[in-house]
């Protein structure tokens, strides 16, 4: 008689979500709480934004502009953080409506998108971010975060190498794209048994990447961006 086998490994550890408390010298750092383990801070670098010379001038320009609306960004972290989704989603709407490309609050507004449960939507926006903005490492993240949550591991794997690909020393992406080959694994490993795999050889490695990727307490509560 076949062993039945679980094909997945329970509830998985996340990837870090979206978590509002970074500050505009433009690193995103956050803890963990998601489906990966890290979804993005609130703050994108603008470090790798422009990789040409030909676009040192208009990095200069959003450098200046995001000084001028530090205020703005800061208002719509801070109603994120309080759970305020729907006042945030208002604010970075109306400040979208005069500055439409502006990066930083189209990757606010994703975030609320997502916190709203308006999953297509942040997808889209993440998306539209990506296109626009193809060096930024964090959207894609974030990006991987709800395809991981939506159980599509391949394109959750794509989005995080496209991310370490623009940004290889983006530790968060790393971590994540770590977690998403250790669920491939057991997928992977749990078909072989499914189909008739040696279960000596294949059920130590089930057990040991399911305790890998079962929650850790630890890592339960964000810890404050610097």
């Amino acid at each position: 008689m076949r062993t039945s086998i679980q094909t997945h490994p329970g509830p998985a550890r996340r990837l870090s979500a979206a978590h509002p408390s970074a500050t505009i010298p433009r690193s995103i750092s956050s803890r963990r709480s998601a489906v990966l383990r890290r979804h993005e801070s609130t703050y994108m670098p603008v470090r790798n934004l422009f990789s040409t010379a030909a676009r040192a001038a208009a990095l200069a320009a959003l450098l200046a502009a995001g000084s001028a609306h530090a205020d703005d960004y800061t208002d719509v972290a801070q109603l994120l953080k309080s759970g305020k989704t729907q006042q945030a989603l208002q604010k970075a709407d109306t400040y979208l409506a005069k500055n439409s490309r502006d990066p930083q609050m189209r990757f606010l507004r994703g975030i609320a998108l997502s916190n709203d449960g308006k999953t297509e939507d942040a997808i889209t926006a993440f998306r539209q971010l990506t296109e626009d903005y193809p060096e930024l490492p964090e959207p894609y993240n974030n990006l991987a975060v709800i395809y991981a949550r939506q159980g599509d591991l391949d394109r959750a794997r794509s989005a995080l190498e496209a991310a370490v690909r623009n940004n290889p020393n983006y530790a968060v992406a790393h971590e994540n794209l770590g977690d998403i080959y250790a669920r491939l694994a057991y997928q992977s490993y749990a078909q072989s048994l499914a189909k008739g795999g040696r279960p000596a050889a294949l059920n130590p490695k089930l057990k040991q990447l399911k305790d890998l990727l079962q929650p850790s307490a630890s890592l339960a509560t964000p810890a404050p961006a610097r």
